[in-house]
């Protein structure tokens, strides 16, 4: 019997074309997310072939929206929050309102009026939560100052657009009634948006901070890791679910707070690696619905008008917010990330341009634009980022940062990863990784008298280690710069003590390459990860289970002439 299964097709057919698309535009170097995109336009309605659920990919993204917002929460408190609030607040208000000015200028152009033009220039105006993250992500600055600043922006920007959404009808009611400036019913809609937002805010902070770290405390004592998953997911969809529908504030607010208020448990890093997956595989999913929106025509159709709003998006917006950002005496590299990270748009675009089409505000053409410069300025934003890395070190040679420069947030770790300046030590041990395991491979070097040094991408360790007098090294240990700067070739012993096997595997295999002769130990958690490793150059691989179980045994069969268990656990009991 044949069965109609839309959702099922429509999640097939996203991931395979991904899968295929993304592995390509790995094998040439750029960024998968081009891949991910040219997926969507395949399985879109504009060409042959396939034709998705347009409806069902939209709610699949939003899904993605929710779990990556989430796992940003996760790594977010409310000081972090707070301490960029003088830059994020006034910085996003003053780039939304020169990206408005200039959708507005370029609508005047085009001759379709002063409200056209405000709603125009207001869905140029926002970025994408989901490829603002995943480009953070990818370059491990979500924890930075840098990261701290872009989600702050990023913060206020959902809040102003969720705003935006309450007064474009009540926009258009003014316009269809001249005399209702006056009537006061207008504006309740505004006011009670407000109210709502702010009292999800205060409910979150105030009851949420108390009573989440307490429910998820609750769920690991019952020592089911599927209860604890499912507790994870359940809070993160609920509470932005929640905030949609009883408080008016957007799915992406709603998960943000939710995490942040879950980083307050010290199971906040169990939680994030829980839902690590999910939001991979949901990402994937928005940037597959994001392209197939995407209808080719356009750009026959009106060349130099998709021209010029790619132009507002990548450059204006760019340099808008780079300029706002020196402004506040902040780095040029700060300036340089936040301007790169803003340079394209999403979904929240096409929520305002659609609903600014429905409401008559705001012709066809310009949802067409802005649909058409969204996918455009998501496939290029990893190029401006690639541009940027490679303008950083030419603007840092030419201008030395003075002390009035940096004297504002300063960023050491990050400074430091952008100015390497390569390792003193030889016949020395490189750790990657200062987590549970690292630590423990350093305290026992220290206590052998190695020298040592740390490759490490969190921002507090590197400050707590520097504090130490141990030298680290801040950044992806997958970077060849970084793998260089700690003099590979003159190591002893390299312990790769990340959990993350792809990431191990690349870092063995170029420390294989720069010395033949090196030692290189690294953990994993499968076979198929040992074999992997050891096939790409890891001298000695240890799976942490496996040491586990030999330890049991050792300890068992060591004591089997002893006494029995009651009298053996009382024994055990005392030397505690």
């Amino acid at each position: 019997m044949p069965h109609y299964t839309p959702l099922i097709a429509t999640i097939v057919a996203g991931l395979v074309l991904a899968f295929i698309f993304g592995s390509i535009a790995h094998r040439l170097r750029i960024s998968p997310i081009v891949g991910y995109l040219l997926a969507g336009v395949l399985a879109g309605p504009y060409t042959p072939g396939f034709v998705a659920d347009q409806a069902l990919a939209n709610e699949l993204a939003e899904l993605g929206v929710i779990l990556l917002m989430f796992g940003v929460g996760l790594h977010f408190s409310l000081k972090d929050l707070l301490s960029v609030r003088a830059i994020a607040i006034p910085g996003a208000i003053a780039q939304i309102g020169v990206a408005t000015l200039m959708g507005m200028g370029m609508a005047y152009f085009l001759g379709w009026g002063l409200i056209a033009g405000f709603v125009f220039g207001l869905a140029l105006s926002v970025a994408s939560t989901v490829v603002l993250l995943r480009a953070l992500q990818e370059r491990r600055l979500v924890e930075t100052e840098r990261g701290r600043i872009a989600v702050g922006w990023l913060i206020v920007e959902d809040l102003a657009m969720v705003l935006a959404l309450v007064l474009l009808p009540a926009l258009a009611g003014l316009i269809m009634a001249k005399d209702a400036l006056a009537d006061a019913a207008m504006w309740q809609p505004i006011a009670i948006t407000l109210g709502k937002v702010a009292a999800f805010v205060v409910v979150m902070l105030v009851i949420g901070q108390r009573v989440v770290p307490w429910l998820l405390h609750w769920v690991a004592h019952t020592g089911s890791r599927e209860l604890f998953r499912l507790s994870v997911l359940a809070i993160a969809i609920g509470i932005a679910y929640a905030a949609s529908t009883l408080f008016g504030a957007s799915f992406a607010l709603g998960a943000f707070f939710a995490g942040m208020v879950m980083s307050e448990s010290p199971l906040s890093q169990r939680a994030a690696e829980e839902t690590l997956p999910l939001r991979d595989a949901f990402a994937v999913l928005f940037f597959v619905s994001v392209g197939m929106l995407f209808n080719p025509a356009i750009v026959l159709e009106h060349p130099w008008l998709l021209a010029g709003t790619i132009f507002i998006i990548v450059f204006g917006k760019s340099i808008a917010a780079f300029l706002i950002v020196r402004a506040f005496r902040y780095p040029t590299t700060t300036a340089l990330t936040i301007s790169a990270s803003l340079a394209q748009i999403g979904e929240f675009s096409f929520i305002l341009a659609g609903l600014g089409v429905a409401l008559k505000l705001m012709p066809q053409t310009g949802l067409d634009l802005i649909l058409a410069g969204a996918i455009i300025s998501i496939m290029l934003n990893p190029f401006v980022f690639q541009a940027i890395d490679w303008i950083k070190p030419k603007l840092e040679k030419r201008k030395a940062k003075t002390e009035e420069e940096i004297a504002g947030p300063a960023e050491p770790a990050e400074e430091a990863a952008a100015t390497l300046t390569p390792t003193s030590l030889a016949n020395h041990a490189v750790i990657v990784g200062y987590g549970r395991v690292g630590s423990h491979i350093g305290d026992r070097l220290r206590e052998l008298n190695i020298p040592y040094l740390v490759i490490e991408d969190r921002t507090d360790v590197v400050k707590q280690l520097r504090a130490r007098g141990i030298e680290v090294f801040f950044g992806n240990a997958a970077s060849s710069e970084l793998l260089a700067a700690v003099n590979l070739p003159h190591a002893r012993t390299l312990f790769v003590a990340i959990p993350e096997s792809f990431e191990a595997g690349q870092i063995v295999e170029q420390a294989r390459k720069a010395n033949p002769s090196l030692e290189i130990v690294a953990r994993a958690h499968s076979d198929a990860e040992k074999d992997n490793l050891n096939r790409l150059g890891a001298s000695f691989t240890i799976m942490g289970e496996r040491e586990i179980a030999q330890g049991m045994m050792d300890y068992a069969f060591k004591n089997a002439a002893t006494p029995g268990p009651a009298t053996q656990a009382t024994t055990k009991a005392d030397e505690l």
